[in-house]
């Protein structure tokens, strides 16, 4: 998949940064999610622990939506032959932003842009039947981009790419319906994450060379997508030049909050390559035939999906995504003991759970310090004796004290939800 979405900066319109719009490079440094290092390079950023936590909740979630809408997953590697390259068309059409090849004894490897040609591959590593398809291949897999220096900026453009990638190898009859599901899959993850698209994008060659010269690939290609958006009720605006190099596709148009568009989701229909890859299936008749391959980014990849969602929410995430989903708060060091046991406690459920103690400051100064942590638990003198914990939330209602259980399975329910409501005043469970 193609994919790598538009750079953006946050400056006005006389060029100076806006130091009030939200940022996720400034806000990723404040709130220790990530940094970049000159001698890893620039477009390589690391993650930090509160960073790592949110990237992981979010590769968890996608690969268990993907579970459970029939996609099956597979690991691939980051390398590939010049040849398989070439095969696919990358080399021929995309050429200028790979890496240049590795000489590695007689051969010549490449970090690979793009995942198709791998799950090509494996879906070609034995004979398949209709029987099998649709065929659903899905990886959060590592991809290299060569962006010049000049175009890199904090994870939304980056050299390492971590794509939540799939590929359905289908009949033509699936094809329409495939790229639906994926659409809605799309739509259903966006709600859990608590953004919104701004519109559909319907990608279409444009001038140039870039593309693969097939008129009737790209008109085949071009009205399925059509019929998907249509059956799907989207309303969409064309964009001549923004296709892939082998095929048009749907693009799901996301803004910052300063307005500036970018790509975070793709589906695509795509004849080219199983043609290039010799695709074949056994169909009912005992013939040989060409399966469609529908591409499809749910969350496109993870570094822009991190970027957006920490602008979207200002480090106040959805509580499923929260690098700290509860932070205990003792009053006085008598309560230590019961804190760290309700700490331990939550962990135990799976919870991204926290003590912040006394030695840390005042209850005051800890209550702020930890104002983006979606539920706090006070723990002084009548609780403890009374195996309760005071509930603030983040939005600063304040439920009252609850008996430790109790607290524990609401939030657990809340979280596994993936809920964007903190809380309900009736037990979800």
């Amino acid at each position: 998949m193609n994919h790598q979405p538009a750079h953006h900066d946050h400056r006005d319109e006389s060029g100076h940064h806006d130091p009030d719009r939200p940022d996720h490079r400034r806000l990723g440094r404040e709130l220790g999610l990530f940094g970049t290092d000159p001698l890893m390079g620039a477009g390589l950023p690391y993650w930090l622990p509160d960073g790592a936590a949110v990237r992981h909740a979010l590769e968890e979630y996608i690969r268990e939506a993907e579970r459970r809408a029939g996609y099956r997953h597979v690991y691939s590697p980051v390398l590939g032959k010049r040849e398989l390259y070439e095969i696919s068309g990358h080399w021929d059409h995309y050429r200028d932003d790979m890496y240049p090849p590795m000489r590695l004894g007689a051969e010549e490897a490449v970090l690979r842009p793009s995942l198709c040609p791998h799950h090509a591959l494996i879906y070609r590593s034995r004979a398949r039947s209709h029987r099998e398809l649709p065929l659903r291949i899905a990886e959060l897999g590592t991809m290299h981009r060569a962006e010049l220096s000049g175009a890199l900026g904090g994870l939304t453009r980056v050299r390492a790419i971590h794509l939540n990638d799939a590929h359905v190898f289908c009949t033509l009859d699936q094809a329409v319906a495939e790229a639906r599901a994926a659409l809605e899959l799309i739509g259903r993850a966006y709600a859990d994450l608590g953004i919104k698209a701004v519109r559909h994008r319907l990608s279409l060659p444009g001038a140039g060379g870039k593309y693969v010269a097939d008129p009737e690939l790209w008109r085949r290609a071009t009205a399925l997508l059509r019929q998907v958006l249509a059956e799907a009720g989207v309303e969409y605006e064309e964009a001549p030049g923004e296709a892939a190099f082998y095929g048009p596709k749907i693009d799901v148009q996301i803004a910052d909050p300063a307005g500036r568009e970018s790509t975070l989701s793709t589906v695509q229909i795509d004849f080219h390559q199983p043609a290039r890859f010799g695709l074949r299936y056994t169909g009912p008749d005992g013939a040989r035939h060409r399966p469609v391959m529908v591409h499809r980014s749910v969350i496109g990849s993870v570094e822009r999906a991190v970027a957006h969602l920490v602008e979207v929410h200002g480090g106040a995430f959805p509580a499923w995504l929260a690098p700290v989903q509860l932070v205990v708060l003792p009053v006085a060091e008598e309560q230590l003991e019961q804190a760290e046991r309700l700490v331990r406690d939550a962990v135990e459920l799976g919870l991204r759970a926290e003590l912040a103690g006394p030695a840390q400051g005042t209850l005051g100064a800890r209550i702020r310090a930890a104002r983006l942590v979606p539920y706090q638990a006070v723990i002084g003198a009548r609780e403890a004796g009374a195996g309760l914990a005071a509930v603030r939330l983040r939005d600063g209602r304040r439920p009252g004290a609850l008996p430790v259980p109790e607290l524990l399975r609401r939030i657990t329910a809340r979280v596994a939800a993936h809920s964007a409501v903190l809380w309900d005043e009736d037990p979800l469970i």
